[in-house]
């Protein structure tokens, strides 16, 4: 009787083994992300392209848990009614395990109660009012579930915006009077009060502050009030509001006011070209631009822009951090419980796209060095984007309209 050697019989037991694991793991239902955002803008269509990227990378490498992920998108357009609906799509109908998205902070106020209900986990990347995670911090059982990951907190906004108008723009530029504007919605509330305060406690003389609609069509009042103001620079912050009439306006009425801020949809990447070259001196607070922020900048945006064919927007980059924050914490925690991954969320240290993330006892992300910071990007001409502030990622220098000169 021929006997096989021992090493060839246990090679082919451990053969059996790994096949039957791998069609056990095979034969286990994916694991669902859910993506819940406004689609119908490059904000919304990064988030959900930057989510898809990150779980396609982790699919590749085997999955999570020995599971494949897929994932779900609900569009809530920019409207709490249809947020809410888009949160039950997710967690009721399509049973997620975890949501990804988030851009206008009323809609995420309006669908926490929701999220909590259903004990999903969510992880808001695009909206800034910090009273979304303030609610943690009130009732933590009933909002555990939410995280932000990806923007910063208005507060944490302002204080970047205090920086680049003390610290660049008076202290290197010698500019000191200012003109604050900015659309009538719930994050600006939140921020305008924080930046005149701080900005006058610098020594900064705020000369007009007002805000307007963010229907308008018409801005030349407004511009017209900046320009007899005596401000010498116009700080904007505005995200829902047209950032294109507005660049479009001041670049045809020779405002002799340069301008910048807070401009969520003048960090679009085809800003400059959709407004005809109007934006050019236009500051952006921004994230995430070609730089080396940290080793993962790069290489997601060049795999960004390989498969989309465009250069990502914050809420990409965003989107794919949260994605592979996730991951990550549910590696460590060894499962899909949601209270385990709570917990092991909360303890997150890792470099992601923008700097490095670790987040507070609110579950929101941390600003400071080495961590997560606004860069200040001006648009110049052809289209070029440089950071001036803050300094230790500047990659150009501040330059005024042509008119001014």
């Amino acid at each position: 009787m021929t006997h096989r050697p021992l090493f060839q019989r246990l090679g082919l037991a451990a053969a059996a083994t790994l096949i039957s694991t791998l069609g056990w793991a095979q034969a286990q239902p994916p694991i669902k992300l859910g993506i819940s955002t406004a689609v119908q803008l490059q904000i919304g269509r990064d988030t959900r392209d930057g989510a898809q990227l990150a779980v396609d990378e982790i699919n590749a490498k085997g999955g999570l848990l020995g599971r494949q992920i897929t994932t779900v998108v609900a569009d809530e357009t920019e409207d709490p009614e249809k947020g809410i609906s888009a949160i039950k799509k997710l967690t009721a109908d399509d049973k997620v395990d975890v949501i990804v998205g988030g851009y206008t902070s009323g809609v995420v106020l309006a669908q926490m109660p929701h999220i909590s209900a259903a004990k999903t986990l969510y992880i808001n990347v695009g909206a800034a009012s910090p009273a979304i995670n303030a609610k943690v911090k009130q009732n933590y059982e009933a909002n555990k579930y939410i995280f932000r990951i990806g923007t910063l907190n208005s507060l944490h906004l302002a204080g970047g915006l205090v920086s680049y108008m003390t610290d660049y723009l008076h202290g290197e530029l010698g500019m000191k009077k200012f003109a604050i504007v900015g659309e009538s919605a719930k994050w600006v509330q939140d921020l305008l009060p924080v930046l005149k305060k701080a900005a006058t406690a610098k020594g900064l003389d705020v000369v007009m502050s007002e805000t307007f609609d963010t229907g308008t069509t018409n801005f030349s009042p407004l511009l017209s009030k900046v320009k007899n103001s005596g401000a010498e620079y116009m700080v904007v912050i505005l995200s829902h509001a047209s950032s294109d009439v507005l660049a479009k306006q001041w670049y045809d009425a020779r405002i002799p006011v340069p301008y910048g801020g807070i401009d969520v949809k003048g960090q679009d990447t085809d800003f400059f070209e959709r407004v005809g070259g109007k934006a050019v001196t236009e500051v952006a607070g921004n994230y995430i631009v070609r730089a080396p922020i940290s080793p993962r900048t790069l290489p997601f945006l060049d795999a960004f822009k390989e498969r989309y064919k465009r250069e990502a927007v914050y809420t990409g980059a965003g989107a794919y951090d949260a994605v592979h924050a996730w991951a990550d914490a549910v590696t460590r925690a060894k499962t899909l419980d949601t209270e385990a991954v709570i917990k092991s969320l909360e303890k997150v240290d890792m470099p992601i796209t923008t700097g490095r993330l670790q987040l507070d006892e609110a579950h929101d992300v941390k600003a400071g060095p080495g961590l997560v910071n606004m860069l200040w990007v001006q648009w110049q001409e052809g289209g070029k984007r440089v950071i001036l502030w803050p300094k230790e990622s500047r990659t150009g220098d501040f330059v005024k309209p042509q008119w001014m000169k």
